[in-house]
């Protein structure tokens, strides 16, 4: 048995409130297993192996009044996710039936848990480190392919080892410029200067890429919001409905229907886009509200992450295409993709001449825009359409998630920050020729930056934003 931090007993609920087939009640502490013995029946558990399961019966001590037949699952310290004592009773879904057991355990002496207690008591407890806990709770909200395959990776221990392998390096050197700092009025050097800057170089070019993979982080773990954007009647409506293949806007022939955003998510080969269905682009609205819809579309272009400009083949030409794109993105970062609508009113022949006319236009405009053509209200061309998105927003960043480390948590980029731009300080005072003691101290915060990552420096304030954020009985 390991010695760990906690002297009292939690208690939560592990599965979603609300009434279902099963409900998983979880105990934790030193008293976890003592106190399911006293309520429980037919077997005795403080006897038991760890990693057993046992059917009997929750019985009221007090009334003596029978509340459940259970399975408990019994995992003993260390073996267990907190490395306490650990039990959980899987008991009938009822919200009575729930109610009940907690108010029983509560009773014996158990305390309810908080928010992200066990997983917090598993971290302090040293059966994870701070990224892994935190990537629990990225595996439970995962809602793509993608998303839990990098949560997992993150659970495995894949991002923290990365970093314990950079610290670890980095830490021999700084020891020798501490050891420098001790010696200091005979003027020695332990740390050789040349192995420094080539280490240095080395983990800033790690730290680098860790941050560039932030960007393609932050896209898997919430998804990337795609616009809809064009003018009335080009088929915005008829586009979200077919990506999302159901019926979810309203589709008219006359001009200015849609009035306000309507939305949806769909996972397309694992990344999740958020479909935004917008009220069409005219410079005369025919009422008020219309003009507040066109207003609404330019401020929602503005906060997109990606935008479909939907054009009518037969209304515009490559040239008024590209001039409406290069007004609606004025001063944006944004990609861009110019969807060509209704090819099946048009030939071969001439989407060929559109799409060549296109290509010699983009030498007018700041920025390549790819060109898709689809017809939205026969569902042709959108697996071109699904492929020129999953481009735009990846690239070929994605074929090795697998095995890549992807940073998603904004907390992780903003530490990665603080010790880049320390680490480019301690280059920087290499080249200078500055001091040991500034030097030793820009590597200190370094370190220290990589460390709050991985919680080998952490404080209670750190650990209270990150825990709270999880559900109960987690």
């Amino acid at each position: 048995m390991v010695q760990t931090l906690f002297s009292d007993t939690i208690v939560a609920l592990s599965t979603p409130p609300g009434a279902g087939a099963l409900a998983v009640i979880r105990l934790s502490g030193g008293a976890a297993v003592t106190l399911t013995a006293a309520v429980f029946s037919k077997k005795s558990l403080t006897t038991a192996a760890g990693h057993t399961l046992h059917y009997g019966i929750l019985r009221d001590p007090d009334s003596g009044a029978i509340l459940d037949e259970v399975v408990v699952a019994l995992y003993r310290n260390p073996r267990s996710f907190t490395r306490e004592d650990v039990v959980e009773i899987s008991c009938h879904g009822s919200d009575y039936v729930v109610r009940q057991v907690l108010a029983l355990f509560l009773r014996q002496g158990a305390r309810l848990a908080e928010a992200g207690e066990f997983t917090k008591r598993a971290f302090l407890n040293g059966a994870m480190d701070l990224a892994q806990a935190e990537a629990v709770a990225d595996l439970i909200a995962a809602d793509s392919a993608l998303s839990h395959r990098v949560a997992l990776n993150q659970l495995r221990g894949g991002f923290s080892q990365e970093l314990r392998e950079l610290r670890g390096r980095l830490i021999k050197f700084a020891a020798l410029l501490e050891l420098e700092l001790d010696f200091g009025e005979e003027d020695v050097e332990f740390a050789d200067r040349t192995g420094l800057a080539h280490l240095l170089a080395e983990v800033r070019g790690v730290v680098a890429g860790l941050l560039r993979s932030f960007e393609l982080g932050n896209v898997i773990k919430n998804g990337i919001t795609a616009v809809i954007a064009g003018r009335p009647n080009a088929g915005k409506s008829t586009l979200l409905n077919a990506l999302l293949r159901e019926e979810r806007a309203i589709v008219s022939a006359i001009p200015g229907t849609t009035r306000d955003f309507i939305e949806d998510e769909v996972s397309i080969d694992g990344l999740r886009f958020r479909f935004v269905d917008t009220a069409g682009l005219r410079d005369d609205p025919a009422d008020e509200v219309e003009a507040i819809g066109v207003r609404r579309t330019r401020q929602r272009v503005r906060q997109a992450a990606l935008l479909l400009y939907l054009f009518d083949l037969s209304e515009l030409t490559p040239a008024e295409v590209q001039q409406e794109i290069q007004e609606l993105t004025t001063g944006l970062a944004i990609p861009v993709l110019a969807v060509g609508n209704k090819t099946d009113l048009s030939t071969a022949e001439a989407l060929a001449g559109f799409e060549t006319d296109f290509r010699v236009g983009q030498a007018l405009v700041a920025g390549a825009v790819p060109l898709v053509f689809v017809a939205a209200g026969q569902q042709l061309g959108l697996n071109d359409l699904q492929t020129a998105l999953l481009a735009q927003v990846r690239g070929t960043a994605l074929e090795n998630t697998a095995s890549a480390t992807i940073v998603t948590n904004v907390r992780h980029a903003r530490a990665l920050e603080t010790a880049a731009s320390h680490l480019a300080a301690v280059q920087a005072g290499l080249n200078t020729g500055l001091g040991t003691e500034l030097l030793a101290a820009d590597l200190r915060h370094a370190l220290a930056a990589l460390g709050e990552i991985t919680g080998e420096i952490s404080s209670e304030d750190l650990l209270t934003s990150i825990f709270t954020e999880f559900c109960i009985g987690k």
